[in-house]
């Protein structure tokens, strides 16, 4: 096919990056910034070009595919509107609010033949791709996923604003879903939980510890994951990682994970971008994606559950 006309719909700060990273690309043509902020789609549309549109409507013939930048709460709403019109989607992660409306977005695009791809951004991680080749049976993850407090993507607790990412990448690593959820997390700056800790036990032995804030005083972004004979730890920020491992007669030996720096943004436009001409299965599909935000929702109740057990000693404490 001819290259794809892509439009972008949401122009706030992730949106942007989306416009700026169609632009650079010689794969894709941007026709159009869409917001329903007349304002925020011209200001995209005069930066990076296209066309500035408020309504998802005027896009039917005019674009082949579009990547969804809008409040998680709009996801199903908008990208099943899209997929309806005949397009392709890269919708950002999470996929959906809920579990419900992620079924109605892979239903959608298997009854009308378009590609879903869900924008698991680390997926892309150089020091990820690099890893997903050295893994043989992973044993254990210690992950953490700190930030500074920041006004954006406040309509979602923190395990569907971060964790989910790094729940994404457990779960394609190990190959199995958890068995056993154990979660506590607090609010303290938002009306969501913005720290969370999370335990999963998997049918296979493999345990997975997960940390995410976004209410910390630095940024970390470290995944740490044990083998047999071996330990590999990653810095997603640096995009870089090392393992060391230990031989039969017990000699300790380093080596750098065989990552290739790109920047994932413009890696995952060219997975979507594979997917559209070739009509295949993105690296992150529907499918894959609603899983990892099956277990993120049972990580909410978990949470839920440790937070009336914890009210009600207090109470209790209060009483006395």
């Amino acid at each position: 096919m001819s290259v794809p006309r892509i439009a972008v719909v949401g122009c706030g700060a992730f949106g942007r990056n989306h416009l700026r990273v169609v632009r650079d690309s010689d794969r894709a043509q941007l026709v159009a910034a869409v917001d329903r902020d007349a304002a925020k789609a011209e200001t995209g549309a005069a930066e990076f070009g296209g066309v500035a549109l408020t309504e998802i409507a005027a896009l039917r013939g005019k674009a082949d595919a579009a990547i969804v930048a809008v409040p998680t709460t709009l996801h199903a709403e908008v990208g099943c509107a899209l997929m309806e019109a005949g397009l392709d989607v890269l919708i950002e992660k999470p996929i959906a609010s809920t579990v419900a409306e992620a079924g109605r977005l892979v239903a959608t695009a298997a009854a009308h033949g378009r590609i879903l791809q869900v924008g698991q951004l680390e997926r892309f991680n150089p020091a990820v791709m690099a890893l997903t080749q050295a893994v043989r049976v992973p044993l254990f993850f210690e992950v953490h996923r700190l930030s500074v407090f920041a006004p954006r993507s406040l309509d979602v607790d923190v395990v569907l604003d971060l964790m989910i990412h790094d729940l994404d990448i457990v779960l394609s690593l190990v190959g199995e879903e958890p068995n056993e959820v154990r979660a506590a997390g607090i609010r303290i700056l938002s009306e969501k939980v913005d720290i969370a800790n999370v335990r999963l036990a998997f049918p296979g032995g493999c345990v997975a510890n997960l940390t995410a804030s976004r209410v910390s005083t630095e940024k970390v972004r470290k995944l740490r994951l044990f083998q047999p004979h071996e330990y590999i730890s990653i810095d997603y920020a640096r995009q870089d990682g090392m393992v060391t491992a230990v031989s039969e007669k017990r000699q300790v030996s380093f080596r750098p994970l065989a990552a290739v720096k790109r920047e994932p943004l413009a890696a995952q436009l060219d997975d979507f971008l594979d997917a559209v001409a070739g009509r295949t299965a993105p690296r992150v599909d529907g499918v894959a994606a609603t899983r990892a935000l099956a277990v993120a929702s049972d990580i909410l109740v978990k949470i839920e559950e440790h937070a009336r057990i914890v009210n009600a000693r207090l109470q209790a404490s209060e009483q006395r």
